[in-house]
């Protein structure tokens, strides 16, 4: 989400006013609900601050499956399609390119498996929509590519990017969340700007096979309302653990934890009450994932030179919930 408006924004000006008072109080009114807290996990931790001036406008990160110590960033719209790599101490490990994508207004990053199951994806949520206006969003699934924590590669190209087109089953909608169940390989996108978020699903495969990969020739797939958030949500980010049995989802001030029913869909756990989670002071923060043994998470705010914090379990090697 931009602090100033680019020209797809202007059209909004006239009502500006009244959005941003029902956001502030949606936002208000999830950090003030009465969710548990949960002692689980340590106050954040600053690992370091991004020194990169490519990197302006993070919106979305992702712990890597295949590269330990590796997150991938992006920023929000205006810029090619590109995903950056980091290490877990901010260092710029280099920019991929993402053959066969655009980028409209990505808002979110997850990594999970995909057609191959022996194969990490790295799926892109180009699914911004302020002014809730575009027949469909677009979520890009590329191979995660093979990166080391400890060397710069500079540049490298990934893809032919898979385009996943969807489309809203009430309309267009603004959305910053994405998430990927790992166990099941389907696609959720969350509703960011609905007092009462809305949780839409994409069940896998998407539709998918080798012969479709091109925006042209990809079908449009019907997104399934299966949930809602609780009110005020306000959602901005999102992330499953990597053994599917934990979600999170942020907002600029609050992170909320949800479990997931054993043997039960995904989406169910929203069903469940929610546990607050320690979160940073971040001017504009986003982006959250979990590591990649999902013993804690990661936040990162938008904004030139934004820390990362990282907050670990008090007990790694305690059995979950």
């Amino acid at each position: 989400m931009k602090r100033t408006e680019d020209r797809e924004k202007r059209p909004m000006r006239g009502r500006s006013a009244f959005t941003g008072v029902i956001l502030s109080l949606a936002s208000l009114s999830f950090s003030c609900t009465s969710f548990a807290k949960s002692h689980e996990f340590l106050a954040g931790r600053q690992m370091g601050v991004i020194q990169s001036d490519l990197l302006r406008e993070i919106s979305g990160i992702a712990a890597s499956r295949r590269n330990p110590g590796v997150l991938y960033v992006h920023n929000d719209s205006g810029e090619t399609p590109k995903v950056y790599a980091i290490n877990e101490k901010t260092q710029l490990l280099g920019v991929c390119h993402v053959r066969g994508a655009n980028n409209r207004d990505w808002e979110d990053i997850a990594v999970g498996p995909g057609p191959d199951p022996n194969q990490p994806y790295l799926y892109i949520g180009d699914i911004g929509d302020n002014g809730a206006k575009y027949p469909e969003v677009i979520v890009y699934r590329v191979p995660e590519p093979k990166v080391d924590a400890a060397k710069p590669f500079g540049q490298m190209t990934i893809g032919l990017a898979e385009a996943i087109r969807l489309v809203y089953p009430d309309g267009p909608r603004d959305a910053e969340t994405l998430l990927v169940d790992p166990l099941t390989r389907d696609i959720y996108i969350i509703s960011k700007r609905d007092l009462i978020p809305k949780v839409y699903r994409a069940a896998f495969p998407q539709s998918w096979h080798p012969g479709l990969r091109s925006e042209a020739t990809t079908p449009r797939i019907k997104l399934e309302q299966v949930a809602v958030l609780p009110f005020g949500s306000f959602p901005t980010g999102g992330s499953v653990s990597p053994d599917g049995r934990r979600v999170v989802v942020r907002g600029m001030f609050n992170i909320a934890l949800w479990d997931r029913p054993a043997d039960e869909p995904l989406w169910h756990a929203f069903s469940g009450k929610p546990t607050s989670l320690p979160v940073a002071n971040e001017p504009q923060g986003e982006a959250i994932c979990f590591d990649s043994k999902g013993q804690g998470y990661f936040t990162i705010s938008e904004g030139t030179h934004a820390p990362l914090h990282y907050f670990a379990a008090t007990e790694p090697n305690a059995p979950k919930r």
